[in-house]
This record gives structure tokens, sequence and C-alpha cells, in this order.
């Protein structure tokens, strides 16, 4: 790979405010073609069951002209009693197969898009919003399950002996109107007592997805910790195994639900019935014609229930569309890693630095930007499309070298680049001119799991992950046993942690380690990396959070470690780095000097007036 300049980074799936984030139907296809064997079945049980339904007023013909004329009605009672529990149990078939093929569209649609989300790059991280990105693992992919549940299928068999009709049923008969509507209430109470038990099953339905959700951000908040520590499959597996709960307690709700459906059927069929017998009387009585009855029958089941079931498809079509366009303007952002595969293995190269940076320069892309929603609200508003600011570049040509085995301090006021040094160690971001070479190779000529594989990163205010100790602890070496850990953990003084909860190793640390004190969530953060054991240690203000008497302890810890490995260490207090090897002054994202403390207090004065402000010279 060549160290020229790089162009300045766009985002090319970024759409205009006029088109919004709605997707075409032919982008839902997919998802709905992966279950296709199980819509085929549903859509031959509607085609099915709309046939029953077209036969019950033909073989109530029949009866009624054997009735008229006198005539035995024979097997016909019992064939049309079959038809109606037929068409009962075709109906509530057919519900159970869209209620499962919409939950597994969930389920995929959610393992696509967790893979997906925690392998974007860090870039799209700095500039979206953590809710945003789990209301689309949540509430938009829930979504696709309204466009086969509430109707779609239903409508399409529907759409097959559906007629038109304008005449209501109230001018044609009020009574029978009105007995139409006691059956329904009757239904309707049937379906009453159900409903509880459905609101049961979806509230542990819903209960599932939370934890989808809350999986997905504790990931995402930790994302550069879960990155660094190359447990980004193993968070991924994580939760989609939350996401399997999910779907599983989905499917609780269909099997529930489908018995709404059949006594929905049935006492539509019941209404026939009723309809039928009283429109009879009436019809014998002369107080209605029997083309009138017929008329009445027909508005009752080939109008209502076809022209409600396409009003659902139409309305579930369009939500799923709206959201499943914020569910492929995340899947349609390369992955971090996208070009890593191609990537061979890097030879070893003879050279005595761990790490050399070679006049890099970095701009951070496109720092912020509305997003796809607030783009659409503002075209809405009328307002002007504001310019995206321009790229800020923060390092200006950075050299220097961290030789194998030594310790290296980066020092200088906030704001200098002492963090993005670190984050283009890691593969956070690629640099956008010069090199940056780790054990002699080009950063951007290695996997990311292959260097990051090389490297400890402890970042500054590192985030503690929800679960125990441990979870938190084997991170990056899962296999790690007991005694191990806890001789890492008295190393960097979190002894009392293990003491003060029976659990040990297993203690909880609560909702972003709110168990545990700013200090000793640093700690921990440290001991993950001491416990992984990589050549190269990164020390982003590792000591920030931590009292004089841990500060000491925890530099005796590292000084054991450092023995055998690299340390670049990120510090504010120079009295924890004045013994370094080496120690590289940064300002505005320059190297102001290099050298040992004693010989930056000479010449560089902004090292020496830090020098001053701590109290070292």
């Amino acid at each position: 790979m060549t160290s020229t300049d790089a162009p300045a980074r766009r985002n090319p799936f970024r759409r205009s405010a006029d088109t919004g984030p709605r997707a075409s139907f032919r982008e839902l296809w997919p998802y709905l073609t992966e279950h296709r064997l199980v819509l085929v079945l549903a859509v031959a049980l509607s085609l099915v069951g709309a046939a029953l339904s077209l036969a019950q007023p033909a073989l109530v013909s029949q009866v009624i002209t054997l009735v008229q004329n006198g005539d035995t009605l024979g097997g016909l009672t019992w064939l049309l009693v079959a038809l109606v529990i037929g068409n009962g149990v075709v109906s509530a078939i057919q519900h159970y197969l869209l209620q499962r093929a919409g939950t597994s569209v969930v389920f995929s649609s959610r393992r696509a898009l967790i893979r997906r989300m925690l392998r974007l790059p860090i870039s799209e991280f700095d500039t979206r919003r953590t809710g945003d990105l789990v209301s689309r693992v949540g509430s938009d992919t829930t979504l696709l399950y309204a466009v086969l549940t509430q109707g779609l299928v239903d409508a399409l068999g529907g759409s097959v002996v559906f007629v038109g009709a304008i005449v209501g049923m109230a001018i044609i008969d009020p009574v029978l109107l009105g007995t139409t509507v006691l059956v329904i209430a009757v239904a309707i109470a049937v379906v009453g007592g159900l409903s509880g038990r459905i609101r049961v099953a979806s509230r542990e339905q819903q209960e599932k997805v939370g934890d989808v959700a809350a999986g997905v951000q504790r990931a995402i908040a930790a994302i550069r910790t879960v990155r660094a520590a190359g447990a980004t499959e193993r968070e991924s597996a994580a939760i989609e195994r939350e996401a399997k709960a999910a779907w599983g307690a989905g499917i609780k709700v269909a099997k529930v639900s489908a018995l709404v459906v059949p006594v929905a059927s049935i006492a539509m069929n019941v209404s026939f019935l009723v309809v039928l017998g009283l429109g009879g009387y009436r019809v014998a009585s002369g107080a209605i014609t029997i083309a009138n009855l017929v008329a009445f029958i027909l508005f009752l089941f080939l109008m209502i229930m076809p022209l409600g079931q396409a009003f659902g498809a139409v309305t579930s079509v369009n939500q799923a569309l709206g959201a499943l366009g914020r569910i492929q303007e995340i899947m349609r952002i390369p992955s971090e890693d996208e070009g890593d595969a191609d990537i061979e293995a890097a030879p070893d190269v003879e050279t005595d630095d761990a790490i050399r940076f070679e006049e890099v320069r970095f701009a951070y892309p496109e720092a912020a930007h509305k997003t796809e929603s607030e783009k659409v609200v503002a075209s809405e508003l009328g307002e002007e499309a504001l310019p995206e600011p321009p790229d800020r570049e923060v390092l200006h040509g950075v050299s220097f070298a961290v030789p194998r085995g030594s310790r290296v301090a980066l020092v200088g006021p906030s704001g200098a680049g002492k963090s993005t040094i670190l984050s283009l160690i890691e593969r956070f971001y690629d640099a956008t001119g010069g090199v940056v070479r780790v054990d002699g190779s080009d950063v951007r000529a290695l996997g990311r799991e292959q260097l990051r594989a090389r490297i400890g990163y402890v970042e500054q205010d590192a985030p503690v992950l929800a679960g125990s100790i441990r979870d938190n602890l084997t991170l990056g070496t899962p296999d790690a046993d007991d005694a191990r850990c806890i001789e890492v953990l008295h190393a960097v003084n979190l002894g009392e942690v293990l003491d003060r909860d029976p659990a040990g190793l297993d203690a909880a640390v609560g909702e972003e380690g709110v168990m545990l004190s700013g200090g000793e969530r640093q700690r921990l953060a440290i001991a993950r990396a001491l416990l992984a054991a990589p050549p190269i240690l990164l020390l982003d203000e590792a000591t920030a959070s931590l009292d004089g008497v841990n500060e000491q302890l925890l530099r005796e810890a590292i000084d054991a470690v450092a023995e055998e490995r690299t340390l670049l260490v990120i510090a504010h207090r120079l009295s924890t780095v004045v013994d370094s090897d080496v120690i590289v002054v940064l300002d505005h994202g320059r190297v102001a000097g290099v050298g040992t403390h004693s010989e930056l207090v000479a010449s560089v004065p902004l090292y020496r007036d830090l020098a001053k402000h701590q109290l070292l010279v």
C-alpha cells in the first residue's frame, strides 16, 4: 500500500432529504423468499379457505331449494358442518404459518443487522446516536413482522372472491343486521378471554426484544474495547442468542393468537347460519325476498372481510417498507474489516522498532452530520440544507519511533492528538497521509484481527461491560483460568473487590460498572490488558482515575510486565512517565520534541512549562 494522502472520506450511502429512508418492495422481497416454502403453503391455504367460503353459499342455496320442495336434506347438513369446521381449521393453520414466518423474518433481519452493526467502522459510531442504532434492531425489525401477519397473504386470497358492492346490510334488513351484531359480540367476548393469554405471551416477547436492544447497546457503548480485545465474534454470538430467545417467545405468541382466528372465523360462519335460519323465516313470512337474503350474506362475507384485509395489508406493508429503509441503510455500509480477508499475513520484518510513525497526517472524516430522519424533517420544514462541516486535520506530519521493549510516553496539552495516535495504531481509523508501522509492517497491510492480537489497549475512561468481573476480565482471553485471573487482579490492587462479594470472580459489576468506583473500573480495564499479555501495550491515561497509593501499586504492576513488552503510554501527570525511555511531546498535532525528561526540560519550552506546573523542576 502507498503512503500517499487518501482523499477525504464521504459517506456514499447518504440519501437526500426528499427521498427519506424508505425501501422498495423489491428490497423486502428477499426477506420473504427466505421463507418461501412456508409462504407458498400459506397462500395455498388462503386459496383453499376462499374456495371453502365460496362453496358455502352454493351449498346453502341447495339446502334452501330442498326445504322449499319438501325434500330430505340427506348428508348436506353434515357437509355444511364439515365446510364450516374445515374452514376454521385451515384458517388456524394458515395463521400459525404466517406468524411463524413473520417471526422468522424478524429473527433473520436482526441477526444480519447485529452482525453488520458490530462491524461498522468506528467513524459510524462517532456520528450516529446509540439509541437510534438500537431502535433499528428492536422496533424497526419488528415492523417486518406485520407484513405477513396483518393481511398481506389474506388480502391475496380475499381478492379472489372480492366483488364490489355499495349497498349496506342495514338497507336490506335492520333485523338481520342486529342479529349479526349479537353473534359477533359473543365472539368478541370469547376473543377478549383469549387476549389475556396473548398479552402475557406478548409481554414476554417484548422483554426478550428489550434484552436484544440492551445487548446491542452494551456492545456498542464499549465497541473500542470489544474490537481491541478481538471479542467481536463472541459479542455478536451472545446477542444472537438473545435474538433467538426473542424468536422463541414470538413463536409462543403465534401459538396462542392462532386460537383467535378460528373463533373469529366460526363466529362469522355461525352468523351466516343464524342469518340463514332467521332469514329463511322472514322469507317465508314475506318480510324479505330470497334475493335480499342472498345479497345480505354476500355482503357479509364477500365484501367486508376482504376489504378490511386489503386495508390492513396496505398499512402493514407501508410501515414495513419505512422500517426496512432504516435497516438497509445500515446493511449497505461496508463493514470495518470488509477488505481484511484479502490481506495476506505480513511476513516478519527485521526491525528494532515496535511502532513507527512516518510523516503521519490524519483528519477525522465528517466530524458531524445529520441523520437521515433529521434531514427528512428539515426538508419538510423547508429548512435550507446546510453544508457538511469540513474534515478536521488533527495530525500534521507526525514522526517518531517506539523501540521494541522500551517505554515511550506521549505528553502534551489536551487536543494535541495523543489519543488519535493510539486509534491509528489500532486501526480504528486509517491515516490520511504517511505510514503507521507495527513491527515494521504498514498497518494497512495487516488484517485488523492480526494487528490487534499483538496489541493490548486500555482507553481513557475505559468502559465496563454489564456482567461479572470475570466477563470483563476475560473479554480478550476467554480461556484464562481462575488462578491467573486472581493473580492479575491482585497485581492491580483489586483483591478487595473479590473479597467484598462471596461470588468472587462472578460478582456482578452492574450496568456500565456502577458497582465499581471510577478507579476500580480503570484498574479492571488495565487488568484485562495485562491478562492478555500482548507484546505491545497502549495505555491512554491509564492512571487518571487513581489515587496516589493505587497509582504507585499500578505502576509497579506495569513495571513488572514492561520488562518483556513495549509500552506506549499517554499521561497528563508527568510524574508517572518521567522515568520513561523516551518522551514524545505533542502540540497541536505536531511533534514538539523527543527525548528523556532531563533532555526535554532543557530543550523544549512547552515540556518545561508542563513540568513546572507539576512541580517537577
